[in-house]
């Protein structure tokens, strides 16, 4: 039977094995003392454990006292406030009612103690990761504003609607639970085509994996050599071309750029045979192979972006190993290729759960966007789930309104066989960095042999890729390599337009094996590291032509406009 929201079994069994984690911690008595099978235990309490212990039971008195004097009406010696940044409780109710106040400051006590007690466990790395993963999603989930009983703003407006706005969420939990999604934007507010992925252009080709897309040039002189992007196949590529204002493809263009965009099919049962070497011969290199014939130029410039970084850098070891010089630079952008330190998507990851999956889809069917989709919300639940829970469910409101959290809802699926090859040989067994460890396309894979120009781009609070995993890069390329740190996450530090001039990025010219000390000696820049980029990559593109009237060429003619019908695909 199929869980509410699309929950994947992955989540679920982490939770579970997070629990089980926490279980054998608590096998001992509360004040600290154990038998020798216990102090003999890993997880065995320490002095640290013993320390919290005493300071939970002092903020409870100092609590305690708190609410009393509150309530009497005088001015207590303070309490527990909410980390900086922390809105959930802006509302007054929340400092102005002792009840209210007691209520809040309960929760972010039991909160702290819960997170600090995790962090005092001796364990094993992975484990205590995925422990403090699910510490906090049981912490966020657990606070009061997710409640109708215990969320002022809700009553109030309850009250004021004389219910209306209960009756409302009700209906909207009702339909969410129906689709198995939650909602988390008006997913009627853009269409693609039309508000987002604007750019003028044409598909070019396609095959059974992808459309290949060409833009229109923007000025009357453009680079000899033509830039390919490939996007992730589990996001949909217009994140590159949300609106003008904000088009990556659109800022590429318009300093003189030749574009093209590779645009993953969204695969429904028919795909389901698909592998990885799938997406790199007949995906990245078939791309390569085309975007050379149709601009005839020497060499093309490859810019990837998180698993299509990984794919295309995948292809890139693959054709310099067989010789093959098409390419004359490669742009990442937070692409993982040593998985090392995975983030905590390692939280889902484990030799049992990769296994199930291998079992159930590993020979054929489809890894469904909407499952995937959630574990990518839960991530950020506290930015992603609960406020749309409460906006949403417990006060009625309409979902709001933004391009980014519209393209996020637009979510893809994967060949099942693809997917438990890339989690086993990525996220379990860390394969690609090692030299010709894996073989695909019948070739040994060394990306050690990309020896090409490469502009590696990392950013400093990205909960997908770290950074520091991302600059791994730099280790494992055989040419020059420019890393760059971007301020913000996953998107919003790669979508940063120039023209805003917000944020910041790091540059050094300095190689350091650790990353903490490459960022020691970084300098940082103000503004978008889309400038710095362009500068960098101008060097490659060759000298300036004239640019084409026409898209394509005689053996690949322009067919329909962009963005293509692949993109326009929803998943099952």
């Amino acid at each position: 039977m199929d869980r509410p929201f699309n929950i994947p079994d992955e989540f679920v069994d982490g939770f579970a094995k997070a629990g089980a984690s926490l279980w054998r911690s608590l096998s001992w008595p509360i004040n600290g003392e154990s038998d020798g099978a216990m102090r003999n235990s890993p997880l065995a309490p320490s002095g640290r454990i013993a320390e919290l212990q005493a300071d939970y039971l002092k903020g409870l008195y100092r609590l305690t006292e708190h609410f009393m004097t509150s309530a009497a009406g005088g001015q207590g010696n303070g309490g527990i406030e909410p980390a900086r940044g922390d809105r959930r409780f802006n509302s007054a109710e929340w400092r102005e009612n002792s009840l209210y106040s007691l209520l809040k400051q309960s929760y972010l006590l039991n909160s702290r103690y819960a997170t600090e007690f995790v962090e005092a466990l001796d364990m094993e790395d992975k484990e205590k990761h995925r422990l403090r993963f699910f510490t906090r999603q049981l912490v966020e989930a657990m606070s009061p504003t997710n409640f109708i009983a215990t969320n002022p703003d809700v009553i109030k407006l309850a009250t004021d609607t004389d219910g209306q706005s209960l009756k409302i969420g009700l209906d909207n939990l009702v339909a969410d639970l129906g689709k198995g999604n939650l909602t988390i934007t008006d997913e009627t507010a853009f269409e693609v085509g039309k508000d987002v992925a604007t750019s003028k252009g044409a598909v070019v080709f396609e095959n059974e994996l992808f459309q290949l897309i060409q833009y229109d040039p923007a000025t009357e002189q453009v680079a000899a050599r033509p830039l390919l992007i490939v996007p992730p196949c589990i996001n949909k590529f217009y994140i590159l071309d949300l609106q003008p204002a904000n088009s990556f493809v659109r800022f590429a263009v318009e300093h003189g750029q030749t574009v093209f965009v590779v645009s993953w099919r969204n695969p429904d049962a028919s795909c389901g045979h698909f592998g990885w070497d799938d997406y790199v011969e007949h995906g990245a290199m078939r791309a390569i192979e085309i975007v050379q014939s149709i601009s005839g130029a020497d060499k093309i410039n490859v810019v990837g972006w998180c698993v299509g970084g990984t794919i295309l850098s995948s292809a890139l070891a693959i054709l310099r190993t067989r010789g093959d010089e098409k390419v004359a630079s490669v742009t990442l952008l937070t692409t993982m290729l040593d998985f090392r330190e995975p983030g905590d998507l390692g939280v889902f990851v484990d030799k049992e759960s990769v296994r199930q999956r291998e079992l159930t889809i590993g020979n054929g069917g489809i890894y469904r966007g909407a499952e995937l989709g959630f574990v990518f919300q839960t991530l950020r639940s506290k930015e992603l789930i609960w406020p749309n829970v409460i906006n949403h469910y417990l006060k009625g409101k309409l979902p709001e309104r933004f391009d980014l959290l519209f393209w996020n809802a637009d979510v893809t699926n994967l060949p099942g066989p693809m997917y438990c090859w890339y989690i086993r040989n990525m996220y379990l067994e860390n394969n690609l960095r090692n030299a010709n460890r894996l073989s695909m396309c019948g070739t040994p894979v060394d990306l050690g042999r990309v020896d090409l120009p490469a502009y590696v781009l990392a950013t400093v609070e990205d909960h997908i890729v770290p950074w520091r995993s991302a600059y791994r890069t730099t280790g494992l390329f055989g040419g020059d390599t420019r890393f760059v740190l971007g301020a913000s996450g996953h998107i919003a530090g790669v979508i940063n337009p120039a023209s805003k001039n917000k944020r910041s990025y790091w540059v050094s010219g300095e190689r350091c094996e650790d990353p903490a000390a490459w960022l020691a000696g970084a300098e940082e820049k103000a503004g978008s590291w889309w400038n710095d980029w362009i500068g960098w990559l101008k060097p490659q593109s060759g000298e300036q032509l004239p640019a084409r009237a026409q898209l394509g060429s005689n053996l690949y003619p322009p067919g329909e406009p962009a963005p293509g019908r692949y993109v326009k695909a929803k998943a099952d």
